[in-house]
């Protein structure tokens, strides 16, 4: 895919995006058993590292920078095939990873690490300002919009920030702004209620911004979307040798002032644990979360399968998505979402389960075997990974109810069960 835009002048001319997609992702294992966390497969057809790409270059920035580290060279791989700016518009992707220095490999401690040892490329540019993305996060959001309030706030930082509940605020740094939107206060994952009701949104401020879909007590949570004035960030980086942003220099800079909030009402979603995965994808089959992968004029660039569109016989189906390249003969699929490549076959029921898809139809080094979903299964609450085989007659139902378990292929995490890539289930084979 080349991605093209008309040519003419804007302020993201003047912005550099640094995409932070090192995360380990130990949280999402077993999904992460082969691959980076941004690597992993959402909605049967896209990559997480689909989502700040795309919505970084439907905002009109064409300056991007990528940082990986754990399984780089799949993802970067992945990134150069989809993602080929036009030269002619000026654009560039660059991919920064790990380097050899002195025979010794230089990793990353964390994510201010990672883009402090990467300065001196990053600082090549002629820009004002560096926009933060992270690797591994769900929304659709237009970062042009962020930029023009940082401007025009003269900002020397300004966070993307999202209206929670109390639940979501116990686990998300919690700003409290005044009536400019400058943070004037800062309090990582609070639990104490005191502290909470210093942080909690007023009546005046909801009703000002029409902040309707989240019921009091109400309050303002970091996005980890950071907006930093290019020296601001280069003298931070040198000021504090600590590694990671959220934790220790975003409140350093915080005490400093010159910090705004931009107030973000779409969707958003971090991406850190099964359940949070699961049910993001799921989401997507009712189209409850308010992520659009529908919109034509901010879509969600992927890779293009150039396969055929799916074929279904004789099943039926309900709230479930379908991808290309998909066989489906099975007896019933309900709320779930079935992945490119998947050949599901006569009998089987899928509820509430979601199919990653599969790289191939056999295996390239074996041609006879081949990733199928065998007859008269029933598989719920399920994650299935990518060049999975399932014999006949399987059942995937955790009947033991286990909140945690791990074998050789089969793991559960919050109840939920995961069969790894690369597992062949036999017949008859009951969880």
């Amino acid at each position: 895919m080349v991605i093209t835009r008309k040519k003419r002048f804007h302020l993201t001319d003047r912005v550099a995006c640094i995409i932070l997609a090192g995360g380990q992702g130990t949280r999402l294992f077993p999904l992460t058993k082969e691959r980076c966390k941004p690597a992993v497969s959402f909605g049967g057809r896209f990559r997480l590292i689909d989502v700040p790409i795309s919505n970084s270059l439907n905002s009109n920035m064409n300056q991007l920078f990528i940082i990986s580290q754990y399984f780089s060279s799949n993802l970067n791989q992945y990134i150069k095939e989809v993602f080929r700016l036009d030269q002619f518009q000026g654009g560039s992707l660059s991919l920064l990873n790990p380097e050899e220095r002195a025979g010794e490999k230089v990793w990353y401690e964390g994510t201010a690490d990672a883009v402090r040892k990467n300065i001196n490329e990053l600082t090549k540019l002629p820009i004002d300002y560096f926009l933060i993305l992270s690797g591994d996060q769900l929304y659709n959001m237009d970062l042009e919009a962020m930029i023009s309030f940082s401007y025009k706030k003269n900002s020397d930082l300004t966070i993307a920030a999202l209206p929670v509940g109390q639940v979501e605020a116990n686990r998300l740094g919690l700003l409290n702004i005044d009536n400019h939107a400058n943070i004037i206060d800062f309090y990582e994952k609070p639990t104490d209620p005191t502290i909470l009701k210093r942080f909690q949104l007023s009546d005046l401020f909801l009703q000002q911004n029409a902040i309707h879909s989240i019921s009091s007590p109400c309050f303002l949570a970091s996005m980890g979307i950071y907006a930093f004035k290019k020296e601001i960030l280069i003298s931070l980086l040198a000021e504090d040798n600590r590694n990671d942003f959220g934790k220790h220099l975003i409140p350093l800079q915080l005490k400093k002032g010159g910090a705004s909030a931009f107030l973000h009402q779409g969707y958003w979603e971090d991406i850190g644990t099964i359940p949070s995965f699961y049910y993001a994808n799921l989401s997507l089959t009712t189209n409850s979360s308010r992520l659009n992968f529908y919109d034509e004029i901010f879509p969600i660039y992927t890779l293009n399968h150039y396969l055929p569109g799916a074929r279904i016989l004789d099943t039926r189906i309900t709230n479930s998505i379908i991808n290309d390249g998909s066989i489906v003969e099975a007896k019933e699929i309900s709320h779930s979402i079935i992945g490119v490549r998947n050949v599901i076959q006569r009998g089987t029921v899928v509820r509430d389960s979601i199919l990653l898809g599969n790289e191939y139809y056999s295996a390239p080094t074996h041609q006879d075997h081949h990733y199928t979903i065998g007859q008269e299964c029933y598989i719920k609450n399920t994650i299935i990974d990518e060049n999975v085989t399932i014999g006949n007659n399987v059942q995937l139902i955790n009947k033991n109810k286990h909140h945690y378990y791990d074998s050789d292929g089969v793991f559960v995490r919050d109840g939920i069960t995961i069969i790894a890539s690369g597992t062949t289930l036999p017949n008859h084979f009951t969880f």
